[in-house]
C-alpha cells in the first residue's frame, strides 16, 4: 500500500528543488518549510561511504553542539557510594544504583540519557535488552561511561548529543531547533560535520562523504552541499 503524502508536504515539496543547496540557503529552507503546528528539530541525514557489518567501519560518538540542541534532556545516573551525592549536586534528574536499576528493569524510562560510572556496569549490563534497542545503553564511546559524572551532565545538558552510524551507513542527527536562526543552525551542523570528520573510521576507504540532507521534522528533505559544507572555516561560521 502505498504511503499518502498530506496536502501540506506536497506544497512544501514545489519550493525544494533537486540539486544540492549552499549549506545557509539550506538551512534558511529547512526553517521556511517548517510550517507544522509543534516546535520542529532540525535533522540531518548523512550517508557516509562505510559499512557499519565491519567494526572497523563503525562510527559512534559524541558531538558537542555550540549553540545547544533547544531541548531539555533528562539524565539519569547509576552510581554508588559518594557518587551518588555528585551525581545529584550536579543536576541529574535521577540518581540511584541497585534500586534504579530494578525500577528500570520494571519498565521505568523517565530520562532521555542514562549515565553510569564503569564500577557499576557488570550490574548495568542486565539492562542491555531494555536499553539496547533505544539507544541509551552507557557506553565509553558515548561518553556516557565516566568517573567525572558532573562534567558529563553538565556537557550533555549544555548540547552534547551521542550518535552512531546506522547499520546502512547513514548517519541520523538532530542538531537543534528548527526555531534557531539559520547562522545558528549553521554552526552546530558545521560542528557535526567537523566531528564526522575527525571520528572517520580506520576501515573507510574510497569517498567517506556520499550525500547530506536536512529537514525539519515534519519537513521536506534539502540536500546540501557537503563540499561547501566542509570547506567552511569555524570562525568564519
Amino acid at each position: 500500500m502505498t504511503k499518502k503524502i498530506s496536502r501540506r508536504l506536497t506544497e512544501l515539496n514545489k519550493k525544494v528543488e533537486p540539486k544540492a543547496y549552499e549549506p545557509l540557503e539550506a538551512l534558511q529552507l529547512l526553517k521556511d518549510t517548517a510550517t507544522a503546528k509543534f516546535s520542529e528539530a532540525a535533522e540531518a541525514h548523512i550517508r557516509l561511504g562505510i559499512d557499519p557489518k565491519y567494526t572497523d567501519q563503525q562510527l559512534r560518538t559524541t558531538v558537542a553542539l555550540p549553540k545547544g540542541t533547544g531541548q531539555t534532556i533528562r539524565v539519569a545516573v547509576i552510581t554508588r557510594g559518594e557518587k551518588v551525592a555528585e551525581a545529584k549536586t550536579a543536576g541529574a534528574d535521577l540518581v540511584g544504583s541497585e534500586e534504579l536499576i530494578e525500577e528500570i528493569q520494571k519498565g521505568m524510562m523517565d530520562f532521555d540519557l542514562l549515565i553510569a560510572t564503569p564500577d557499576v556496569m557488570p550490574q548495568v549490563a542486565k539492562l542491555g535488552r531494555i536499553l539496547g534497542p533505544r539507544g541509551l545503553m552507557p557506553s565509553p564511546k558515548g561518553g556516557t561511561v565516566t568517573t567525572d559524572i558532573a562534567s558529563a551532565i553538565a556537557e550533555f545538558k549544555a548540547g552534547k548529543l551521542e550518535f552512531r552510524a546506522d547499520k546502512t551507513g547513514i548517519v541520523h542527527v538532530m542538531f537543534g531547533k528548527a526555531a534557531f536562526s539559520p547562522e545558528d543552525l549553521l554552526v552546530n551542523l558545521k560542528a557535526l560535520q567537523e566531528t564526522i570528520e575527525r571520528n572517520r573510521p580506520s576501515g573507510a576507504k574510497g569517498r567517506y562523504w556520499r550525500t547530506m540532507y536536512v529537514s525539519s521534522t515534519m519537513g521536506p528533505s534539502i540536500q546540501v552541499d557537503i563540499n561547501a559544507l566542509r570547506d567552511m572555516k569555524t570562525d568564519g561560521v
